[in-house]
């Protein structure tokens, strides 16, 4: 497929809450910094990879299957879904990425991105280019540790519904680990807007859609969970966490 790739920006458009010595409070590479051992020269040379790109607005491609690999870039605003589209030309969800996570993963062990990235709202990103990060990791052993934690977690974010889980079991999985997930990056865990489309939370919980609206209106009747329209409020987070138990676990 053609496209273009991460396009650049003029970097002004974009607020900048980091400087040269301090990351963005969201940045997936934050832990990576002077609290894992690297000193402020260091730290300067990370963040000069650093290159800021956006926004992109709501069904904007950051990039496309088969894209040359050039570069992993963590979200700083909004959210990205990730899809593939199989020979039928079927689309399957492959997840969803929030502020201080990191797309383009997948890409490193070859030369084209194997998916495709889109904005589900707008999106800013920090690209990092990923030849220069490669080599700046083999004299920063934090840094070489985050990239190889971050891939990790991918990985396992890939497979975490593929067991025989029911669909009250995926639904509380998929609310109290996107719960996790804005927790750790300081936005409130229990009150958040799913910024993505019924149809998509059903196709990456692999359910149809009559079956996610289903079950998150018995979540609601029974006091679980509190909806309007795309706003969700955790109202029995014990509850859910149960219900989620073994998914989030296994």
């Amino acid at each position: 497929m053609t496209g273009t790739t991460f396009p650049r920006v003029d970097r002004s458009i974009v607020a900048d809450d980091g400087d040269e010595f301090t990351f963005c409070s969201t940045c997936a590479f934050s832990h990576a910094c002077l609290s894992q051992g690297l000193d402020k020269a260091s730290l300067k040379d990370l963040h000069m990879l650093v290159e800021h790109i956006g926004p992109f607005h709501a069904g904007e491609h950051v990039f496309r299957e088969g894209d040359p690999f050039e570069a992993i870039a963590a979200v700083r605003a909004g959210t990205v879904k990730t899809y593939s589209i199989d020979r039928d030309g079927r689309e399957h969800v492959l997840g969803f990425h929030l502020p201080g996570e990191v797309i383009g993963l997948n890409a490193i062990a070859g030369d084209r991105y194997p998916c495709n990235a889109v904005a589900l709202d707008t999106v800013t990103l920090c690209r990092f280019s990923f030849p220069q990060i490669s080599v700046l990791a083999t004299r920063l052993p934090g840094l070489q540790q985050t990239l190889f934690r971050l891939l990790s977690r991918d990985i396992g974010t890939a497979s975490l519904l593929a067991g025989d889980w029911t669909a009250d079991e995926r639904m509380a999985a998929f609310l109290v680990g996107l719960s996790r997930r804005l927790a750790a990056r300081g936005f409130s865990p229990d009150r958040f807007q799913l910024t993505m489309a019924r149809t998509d939370i059903a196709n990456y919980l692999r359910l149809a859609p009559e079956t996610v609206s289903r079950v998150l209106k018995r979540f609601q009747d029974e006091g679980v969970v509190r909806v309007d329209r795309r706003e969700i409020e955790l109202a029995d987070r014990p509850r859910l966490e149960n219900m989620a138990g073994g998914i989030l676990q296994s």
